[in-house]
């Protein structure tokens, strides 16, 4: 404990897609809570009983169904108490958007239990798109900040990360409801290729183009946008596609150059995968 009083403890969820690296900082403490999986009917936690690689192979038979679902706040209630008794002097929540999961929620409705000791963040994203944010917070923590201040941090990263992707096909987001139905028809109908964004209204269209390699070229290209001249650390994500994510990390790293601080790369988890579907890939452009 750095700081002169108990530390804030920092709370996420499994949505965040850490690196393993970054999810195991001994410094940057992050409390995961994962959210659950169904896949034909047979429900389990995403990390724990549930991975990215069983969930591609359902998405591909086509005849087996995956949903999922947000934790519940009796879950969050657990965490924040257990935090709370082992010292912590508050807690912050940092989750995915609101607009996607009512994991936002569930984790609100905990919170109202424990008379301002627990403050929750929408981070309007997911993946390292919540990641970063979490971190950030967890860094504030760490240095012994107060719960504003902490809370402040991951808010200012939120506003420093765009995360951008690209998928094969837009059913699975429509399927899943996290997309409109008559955008995914239009994608059908041209056969368009769509890169997409994360905003505070969920996932929009950015961009469609023809082709997945055109795809993949304007990911790069929006990132470099996205980065302008600022320093910035790069996640690139992706679901039963690891060559895609190695091309795009390989030119992410030409592109920007002396401007990257930090690289990471991971397969998304089994939640995010399921609205996505396979030969997705992200990049997520924090400016630090």
């Amino acid at each position: 404990m750095t700081g002169p009083h108990p530390a804030v403890a920092v709370v996420t969820d499994s949505t965040a897609c850490l690196p393993a690296d970054l999810a195991n900082d001994p410094v940057r403490r992050l409390t995961v809570v994962p959210l659950a999986v169904v896949v034909n009917g047979v429900p389990g936690l995403e990390t724990i009983d549930v991975d990215s690689a069983t969930v591609a192979e359902a998405l591909n038979a086509r005849r087996v169904a995956v949903t999922t679902s947000r934790p519940s706040p009796e879950a969050f209630t657990e965490v924040y108490r257990r935090l709370l008794a082992a010292g912590a002097s508050a807690v912050l929540s940092v989750h995915l958007s609101a607009k996607l999961s009512g994991t936002y929620d569930a984790a609100t409705l905990a919170a109202a239990e424990f008379d301002g000791a627990v403050s929750v963040v929408d981070t309007q994203s997911t993946g390292m798109g919540l990641g970063f944010p979490a971190l950030a917070g967890a860094a504030a923590a760490a240095s012994g900040a107060a719960l504003p201040q902490v809370r402040q941090a991951a808010l200012d990263a939120v506003d420093r990360t765009s995360t951008l992707f690209y998928v094969d096909t837009l059913e699975f987001l429509r399927r899943g409801g996290r997309i409109g139905a008559a955008a995914a028809l239009l994608g059908t109908a041209l056969s368009v290729k769509p890169i997409l964004h994360t905003t505070d209204q969920g996932v929009v269209v950015r961009e469609k183009v023809r082709t997945a390699s055109r795809a993949l070229a304007r990911l790069v290209d929006m990132a470099d946008e996205a980065a302008g001249s600022s320093v910035v650390d790069v996640a690139v994500h992706h679901l039963a596609a690891p060559e895609r994510a190695d091309a795009l990390l390989t030119t992410l790293k030409e592109r920007l150059g002396e401007r990257l601080r930090g690289a990471y790369q991971t397969e998304v988890g089994a939640v995010v995968g399921a609205h996505v579907g396979p030969g997705m890939v992200a990049v997520v452009v924090h400016r630090t």
